[in-house]
């Protein structure tokens, strides 16, 4: 696991070009302590920061191949490279190491830009061909590892967080400002784009290749569902317990100390038993809050106990709450207000005491049916049997339904992802300085919607969620939090072969109108008591309603939002208005009062004062 940078153009000294390739290097040092390596030609100059876990000894980046004219930065893990490199070797490569990066240059000399399609892992690497004055980058199928581009004129930067570009003399920093009103209706921008106007992140399960200038982008592989009916449920169980199985094994490979992070929950609980069955002594890590109704301390030491694992426990208040969240912002890149990241990041900073990489059991909602929001889709699908015509009758006739209002609309139109924050664009706009004019958040939402049009409600949103909510919510505050302490996360569920079992369910057996996972709880019975693989999903509740209520912190919030940021950017009457209803308890406005407030504090690091934190 580690930190990539590097850029490349027609021209440029290789001296100055391996300077600012080690500033932009040094600003995500925190994805790499062990070591760092650097590389810089006349065309091309790559970097590398890395944190040591499989091939302590020789797997030191940038890797070449044989002669020198290929060169690799990688920052990942590739689960099945000694089955490939056993292929390559077959094909008359010699390794040089026991190291997974030195398949990706045998793989790129032996298949080309068909080399990710075979990749098993996690993954973003960029690979120099100096013979043809090529770059090549690609990113996993499920953008588990992130990878981030810039062009100007001839010039391409790549890194594995936007902050590194922060230091390369050709990079202009603006603010995507036209892209403010998504954000805070969704929490995150769903596709490419970034908040910084020209910085992009290569979509999951894509490719870039550059040469002489010119940048092209192709997709390597897609995710499709295809149902297949016929089989039991007990026949689903065995196999996805076999696959997930399987999975557990390939992403425990490692030269260090693996743990696992344990909620209490059926992914992470199922995750532990199966990597316990394989690892003696697997230390399982926990967090929670002072108040218990909000806290997963309880479910996670009762699955502890059951299991037979031992738990460390992480316990965060308030103070360490707020006082975390402007290095969190920091290492986030762009300003994410899912109050999850918190306590994910103290999550983490315990783990690390202990190991250097840890199981987690993301991904397993969206493949196997987890949300709520899928069993409503399974509602919907039945409503929109009746015409439509008569749906938008009786939604006229109700217009205080809001399930009526949303059956009348198209399947993109009632996205819930698009309005995660804001119930409409218009409650979002009320607190703009000037108003949006941009389409309204769902309209972001209906290319990937227009793609599964012959899916029903349910599978469509499990679709877009994998392309979306996904890598641009989920993964990245796994994959910043993670690496903000030099920690590998792994997420054995967002795996190849799991995936393909995924695709054949079924929708009734991932969700019903009441019931999810349906499948998945079956599988986790064969390894989990009946209490934990049953056990309702809980999401990751935090007490922050309550303390924006306290003087201290209702303070401090309105101190930003009385600020020259927001003044720039807010009706600062209007936000001073929500955070005092929200304190005399006539709404609960914890979810907007955080968003506001996390852009700010993001803004400021990143335009304001350019200075990273105190870390």
């Amino acid at each position: 696991m580690c930190g990539i940078v590097g850029f490349a153009e027609e021209h440029h000294d290789p001296a100055a070009a391996r300077r600012t390739l080690q500033e932009m290097a040094a600003l995500i040092r925190h994805r790499g302590p062990d070591g760092e390596g650097l590389y810089a030609d006349g065309r091309a100059a790559l970097g590398h920061r890395r944190l040591s876990i499989i091939d302590l000894e020789g797997g030191g980046q940038p890797m070449f191949n044989e002669d020198g004219s290929l060169v690799v930065v990688f920052n990942g893990e590739i689960y099945n490279y000694r089955e490939l490199a056993r292929q390559l070797s077959a094909a008359g490569h010699s390794f040089a190491t026991h190291s997974d990066t030195e398949v990706l240059l045998h793989g790129w000399e032996q298949w080309g830009r068909a080399l990710p399609g075979k990749l098993r892992g996690m993954f973003a690497f960029v690979l120099w061909d100096s013979r043809t004055g090529t770059l090549f980058g690609a990113r996993d199928l499920f953008g588990i590892k992130p990878l981030y581009y810039y062009r100007r004129g001839e010039l391409l930067l790549f890194a594995s967080e936007i902050k590194a570009f922060l230091a390369h003399p050709g990079f202009v920093k603006r603010f995507n400002a036209d892209r403010l009103p998504d954000y805070l209706s969704c929490e995150y921008l769903p596709g490419d784009e970034t908040l910084f106007t020209g910085v992009y992140e290569l979509l999951p399960g894509h490719s870039f290749t550059w040469r002489a200038g010119r940048l092209t982008r192709e997709a390597y592989a897609k995710i499709r569902y295809r149902i297949r009916s016929g089989r039991s449920l007990e026949e689903w169980a065995e196999e996805i317990d076999k696959a997930f199985t399987h999975s557990v094994a390939a992403h425990k490979i490692a030269d260090v100390e693996v743990g696992a992070f344990l909620s209490g929950g059926v992914d992470s609980s199922l995750t532990v038993a199966k990597a316990a069955k394989q690892q003696k002594h697997l230390q399982c890590f926990s967090v929670g809050y002072a108040e218990e109704a909000y806290s997963e301390l309880p479910a996670a030491r009762q699955a502890a106990q059951a299991l037979d694992v031992p738990c460390t426990e992480t316990t965060v208040g308030p103070a360490d709450f707020f006082a975390a969240n402007r290095a969190i912002q920091w290492y986030l890149d762009e300003p994410m207000p899912n109050p999850a990241e918190v306590p994910l990041y103290f999550l983490c900073q315990a783990a690390r005491r202990k190991v250097k990489v840890v199981l987690s059991g993301e991904g397993a909602d969206e493949l196997f049916g987890g949300y709520p929001l899928y069993c409503q889709g399974v509602h919907m699908q039945a409503w929109q049997r009746l015409p439509r015509s008569v749906r938008r009758l009786l939604a006229r006739c109700l217009p205080g339904s809001g399930f009526l209002r949303r059956g009348a609309q198209n399947r993109w139109q009632r996205c819930a992802r698009a309005n995660y924050v804001f119930a409409t664009p218009a409650e979002r706009d009320h607190y703009l300085k000037r108003p949006a004019g941009t389409p309204p958040p769902a309209r972001r939402f209906k290319p990937w919607f227009d793609q599964v049009r012959g899916l029903d409600e349910a599978t469509a949103l499990q679709w877009v969620d994998l392309h979306t909510w996904l890598p641009r919510d989920i993964l990245r505050k796994a994959d910043r939090m993670s690496m903000a302490h030099s920690l590998e996360l792994r997420v054995p569920f967002l795996d190849r072969e799991v995936l393909a079992v995924a695709m054949e369910l079924p929708r009734q057996l991932r969700c019903t109108r009441r019931k999810t996972k349906v499948a998945l709880r079956a599988a986790a019975a064969r390894s989990l008591s009946p209490e934990l693989s049953g056990r309702k999903k809980r999401g990751f509740p935090v007490p922050l309603a309550g303390w924006l209520r306290q003087d201290t912190y209702y303070t401090m919030v309105r101190e930003k939002f009385v600020g020259p940021v927001a003044e720039q950017f807010f009706d600062t009457r209007a936000l001073c208005e929500l955070l005092e209803a929200h304190r005399q308890g006539k709404v609960n406005a914890m979810t907007k009062i955080w968003s506001f407030y996390c852009f700010i504090l993001w803004y400021e690091l990143y335009f304001v004062d350019p200075q990273p934190p105190q870390l």
